[in-house]
């Protein structure tokens, strides 16, 4: 098997200055294979609090001194302005940008009703509006190439849930939804997106659960070098999926995706309060359901809409 390579492409890695971290690996490897890297890191701890210095640095020196090339960046995610910087930086170092890993993000513990308004707006912010941020930062340069390659960082309690972030879930899940679209816009381009659910001990683990979850996370092997081959993967010019949404730990890599239940049908206009709840028990049974489709290659003709016309964009 021939070795899969990067050599001539430019990614950014947002969230990449964490050790043990998700983003730090996907720049290590993605470096070793000949990629030109955008370490980005804004320093702020797990939660999103306080400044933990030299990170970003710290990982730019492993891969240069590895015979590798990266450079660093500090800005922000979380606006317009901040990831256009990120982008301008692989632009005004090397011209081009080809891929996007958007890894950045906080999670801050806390119950739904107990989680303070200004967590709420960082959360959403760095997870779902990074990722929009940061996609748009980089789609002209890529429509312009013809060349792109989104990985999404989701998370697995994006669909299972879990308490104390439920914030976290719902822009995670978010997450899904933006990379679904722009895996059918972006397919005229040569753009593809995938969203990746990724699960490893990393340094959020590490300094905000209880030792034992972590203890227990590296004597399993969840270590972010594990699953940091399936975000490589997806940023390869030989994955042509898209729309796609994997999970990957310790080794383990999985495709979720959604499925219809058949439900109940040709009821019409009989269709009443009371029938719908007598045959709930129907429209649950994943008996003989079908997946539903991945997004479409592109704008359907019927859909294409009046020409935009809102004040110019930035």
């Amino acid at each position: 098997m021939s070795e899969l390579r990067f050599d001539g492409r430019v990614v950014i890695v947002t969230g990449a200055g964490g050790n043990p971290g998700l983003g730090r690996s996907y720049a290590m490897l993605l470096a070793s294979r000949g990629a030109k890297v955008v370490v980005n890191d804004l320093g702020v701890g797990p939660d999103g609090r306080g400044m933990i210095g030299g990170g970003v640095e710290r990982v730019v020196q492993e891969i240069n001194d590895a015979g590798g090339e990266a450079v660093g960046n500090g800005d922000t995610v979380a606006t317009p302005s901040g990831a256009r910087a990120i982008v301008d930086s692989a632009l005004e170092r090397w011209g081009r940008v080809d891929i996007l890993i958007n890894n950045a993000g906080i999670a801050p513990f806390a119950l739904f009703d107990e989680i303070s308004e200004a967590d709420i707006e960082k959360v959403v912010g760095v997870h779902l509006f990074g990722h929009i941020w940061m996609c748009r930062a980089a789609w002209q340069p890529m429509k312009e190439s013809g060349y792109g390659r989104l990985v999404n960082i989701s998370s697995e309690v994006a669909v299972k849930g879990l308490p104390y972030q439920s914030v976290y879930s719902a822009a995670k899940l978010g997450v899904v939804g933006l990379t679904r679209s722009l895996a059918a816009e972006g397919h005229a381009y040569g753009i593809r997106a995938n969203a990746l659910m990724p699960a490893a001990d990393t340094l959020a683990w590490q300094t905000m659960l209880e030792p034992s979850f972590s203890e227990k996370a590296q004597a399993d092997g969840l270590t972010p070098e594990s699953v940091a081959p399936v975000g490589a993967w997806l940023a390869h010019e030989g994955c042509e999926y898209s729309g796609k949404i994997f999970q990957a730990r310790r080794g383990s890599v999985k495709e979720l995706f959604f499925a219809t239940t058949r439900g109940i049908d040709g009821e019409g206009d009989q269709m009443t309060l009371d029938s719908v709840a007598a045959r709930a028990s129907d429209i649950v049974d994943h008996a003989g359901s079908t997946d539903a489709p991945d997004p479409h290659p592109g704008i359907p003709g019927h859909m294409k809409p009046k020409q935009y016309s809102d004040a110019p964009r930035n």
